[in-house]
This record gives structure tokens, sequence and C-alpha cells, in this order.
């Protein structure tokens, strides 16, 4: 097996596992030298193992395209990734503070407005995003948490730092992966679990259940709640039922809940209906109520929001806490940790140019080439222009769709992004990764040991997404090393 690292060089990046002498980083080595030793075709058998596992344990996820729906099992790299606790420590303060402040500012714009008034983030450019839902103005979640469950994309550049490149405030996914991934390294590769003492992630359903029954309106032992799924043919259907198992919650659809003349939500049982304190919603929230957005929706429930409205009823996320999930307003969350908190940003945002402002418009069309052009509002890396890796048709393009909507696009420098050794073929290579954490906030908040890291599989690509071709590793926060 040495021979595959031999050669292995990160080619001027900074390598998560390597250093650029070629040496594994001190908090890799027992993992390294694992890999190094064992025989070949030992290795092989390992990843085919896991392979067997992934299929076994039906962990899959649904890719759309033209020529249908395509379920496919999901991607993995038996090489973890290893990072110190106490490098996470730093990142960990940082994605609390983050996620205090996004809250906070959400609850301001559906309240008070004083972020506003004081002229901090300009008013139009929130209330005029597709994300902003006046049905929500003056409402106030428990806590005055908005967005409970958050996964900030992490990104560590040359420097060697952490960034946040964006956040995910909506229906943010990918955490039953994170959890899948360690039971499946854990079966491939079980010696490594002797030399490391790394922190625990299957505590995630415990941790999300606690969350969620903080915020039940009624004050019950054991609070009333369910998972709300668009349905088997959703992309993330295979996670909805893993948390939905993992906390002992119901699976349910539209279609099994109801509003009464109370404006209390009850589940449709055999016995009848039963009242429901707490939804956890995996279904966008323009489809969650026909009475109050989409009316052609049949994924939601009618009432619903009267039922939100009245208190009878907690959702997570609440509806509106997309405000928050724009690329523009993700420019200003180091104003509002300043604003709100009254403390330095812990963690780092990427520099980003709002093309809605004519000087840095005029930058981003000048340097269209070099720059990572973005739509405000898209997810799952759909929309997105990497400058330096496509044609000048494909600048020119752009540069349009910038002029038609300068609010809808923002920009940001091509990130020289971290790399770590992956299993390419027969071969290991350097790819490039990013890192997406989970932050809990109900009356607590909570932050996952790593999260799910996501692997660009091609060559020089900086697209990590499942649904565009990634991969995924899993992520090791490994206590009493340097």
């Amino acid at each position: 097996m040495k021979n595959r690292w031999k050669n292995y060089q990160a080619d001027g990046f900074f390598d998560e596992l390597i250093t650029e002498n070629g040496n594994p980083r001190q908090v890799a080595r027992p993992a390294v030298k694992l890999l190094q030793e064992l025989p070949e075709e030992e290795v092989e058998a390992r990843r085919a193992a896991a392979d067997v596992a992934i299929r076994e344990m039906g962990i899959s996820f649904t890719v759309y395209s033209e020529a249908g729906n395509i379920d496919r099992a999901w991607p993995f790299d038996l090489i973890p990734r290893v990072i110190t606790a106490r490098e996470w420590s730093r990142v960990r303060r940082g994605l609390e503070q983050r996620s205090r402040a996004l809250n906070m500012f959400i609850d301001d714009v559906y309240n008070k407005q004083r972020i506003f008034a004081d002229g901090v983030v300009p008013a139009e450019t929130v209330l005029e995003s597709t994300n902003f839902k006046a049905q929500c103005m003056g409402a106030s979640p428990r806590f005055g948490v908005w967005a409970n469950i958050c996964g900030s994309d992490l990104v560590r550049c040359g420097d060697g730092q952490f960034y946040v490149l964006e956040d995910n405030l909506r229906v943010p996914s990918g955490v039953s992966y994170m959890v899948e991934n360690r039971e499946i390294t854990k079966r491939a590769l079980p010696e490594l679990f002797e030399n490391y003492s790394i922190l625990p992630v299957d505590d995630y359903p415990t941790q999300l259940y606690r969350m969620l029954a903080a915020l039940s309106p009624r004050d019950r032992k054991r609070p009333s709640i369910v998972v709300l799924t668009p349905g088997i043919y959703n992309s993330a259907y295979f996670e909805h039922a893993f948390l939905a198992q993992g906390m002992g919650a119901e699976l349910v659809e539209g279609a099994d809940l109801l509003v009464g003349d109370d404006d209390c939500v009850y589940m449709r049982t055999v016995d009848g209906p039963l009242r429901v304190d707490v939804i956890y919603r995996r279904i966008d929230e323009d489809f969650m109520d026909p009475e109050v957005f989409r009316e052609d929706s049949a994924l939601g429930v009618p009432g619903l929001m009267r039922a939100w409205l009245a208190g009878n009823v907690a959702i997570a996320n609440a509806p509106g806490s997309g405000v928050a999930d724009d690329k523009v307003v993700y420019a200003f969350v180091p104003d509002m940790i300043r604003y709100y908190l009254k403390e330095t940003p812990q963690i780092r945002s990427v520099p980003t140019y709002l093309c809605m402002l004519e000087k840095d418009r005029e930058y981003v069309l000048e340097n269209i080439a070099d720059l990572v052009v973005k739509p405000a509002n898209e997810s799952g890396g759909y929309g997105i222009m990497v400058g330096p890796h496509v044609d000048k048709a494909t600048h020119r393009k752009f540069a349009r769709l910038i002029e038609k909507n300068p609010r809808n696009y923002i920009a940001q420098p091509t990130l020289a992004l971290s790399t770590a050794p992956t299993f390419v073929g027969d071969s290991i290579r350097p790819r490039h990764l990013d890192l997406r954490p989970f932050i809990l906030q109900s009356r607590d908040t909570w932050v996952t040991a790593g999260g799910l890291t996501r692997v660009a599989m091609n060559e020089g690509s900086l697209v990590v997404n499942s649904s565009q071709g990634g991969g995924s590793k899993d992520t090791w926060i490994v206590e009493g090393r340097a």
C-alpha cells in the first residue's frame, strides 16, 4: 500500500493529512501509518466491504435529472479526515456565535427592524429577497430562535484557517450521512479506533430530540414530535426516515396532518387524531401551507401557519428563517455579530462582492474570469460559475445575467480549498473538500463534533455537492494530539 502514497503531492494546496514535505501531520500519523502498512488486497477488500455496507444499510440519495430521478448509493471514501479537538474548539465557538447573531437578525427583521433603522443592513436588501415572508411579521418563536438547525459550510484555505462559505438556514441536509460515515468507517477500519480518542457523532438524533422538545408549546415530559417530509421521492428522504427513527418520532407527510377548529395540529392515527407539539419541517416553506403560500401545494397542511402563529405548534426551522439564508445577506453577518452581540467575529467569512452595488458590480464584470459567481438563493451547487474553470462564452453569459438582475448575484475570490488524500480508482490523489457542521439552537446551542466532509471527486474541481458528483469522508475530531 505504501506505493500508492509514495508520490502523493497536494500540488501547493493546504492538505488535511500530509505536510508540504510529504510527511503525515502529527494528528494523522496513526491513520496514515495503518493505511500504508495494510496490504493492497486488504485495502481493496475493506473498500469493497464499505460499499457492501452502504448498500445493505440502504444509504442513498436521489439525483434529479432530465432522465428522471436516479437513486444512488452514497459516495464514500475510506480515508478519514482528521482535525484536532483544540482547533475544533475555536471553530465551534465561532459557529455558536454566528448562529446566535443570525437568529437575532431574523427575529429583528420580523419585529422591530432595528438593524435597518440603524443603517447596518440596507432594508431593501432583505425586504426584496424572495426568502422574506411578510406573513411572518410579528411572529416570535420560542427563545427568539427561528433557525433551530443550521448547516454552515466551511472551507479551509491556503493559510490553513477555516472560513464560513455560506449558511444554510432553511432545510439543511446531510447530517445523517455524517453519522453513517462514522458507522461505515468503524466497520471497515476498526483498528484505527483503538489508536484515537475520537469525539462521537452518533448522539446527534438525541441532541436533535432535546432541542426540538424544548420548543414544545405544552409542558409535557415527552412532547409529540413529527418529521414532515415531502415523501419518498425527495432526494433527502433517507435522512428524513433516519432522523425520525433515531428520535423515536413519527415520519409524516402533509396528508397525515390536519389543523382543527381550535387551531391546533393533529396527526391522523387509527385511534383518532393525536395532537402534535413540534414539527421538524423538511419541506420548503412555499409548499408548507396552501392557505398562505402556494395554493397548488399538495405537500403541505392547510392552516399550519395559523396554528403556528397562534403558538399552538412549534415548527423547526420556523417559516421565514430563510431570510438569512441568502448569499447577499451572508455578506453582512460579521456586521450582525458586532451589532447584536458587541463581539468580534471568531470565524471568518469569505470576502464577498455584491453585484447590486455599482462599485462591486464593476469590479466583478472586469474580473469575472478570476471569480466565483453565485446566484443569491440557489443550493446544491447549481447556478455557480467558477471563473478560472470555464470559457469566455460562459463569462459573457454570466455578465449578462448580472447586468440583468444584479441583486441576484454575488461574487467571491476563487479559493484555494484544502485537499485530502482520496481513493481515485487504484491510486490516492488529492481532492478538494469542504465541511458542513450542524448547529442546533433552542434553549441552548450545540454544535456537532466535526460534520459532513464533502469531496470534489473530479480533479481540480471545487464543486463538492453529491448532486454534482461529489463524494464524502468520515470526519474525526481527535482529542489529546497537537
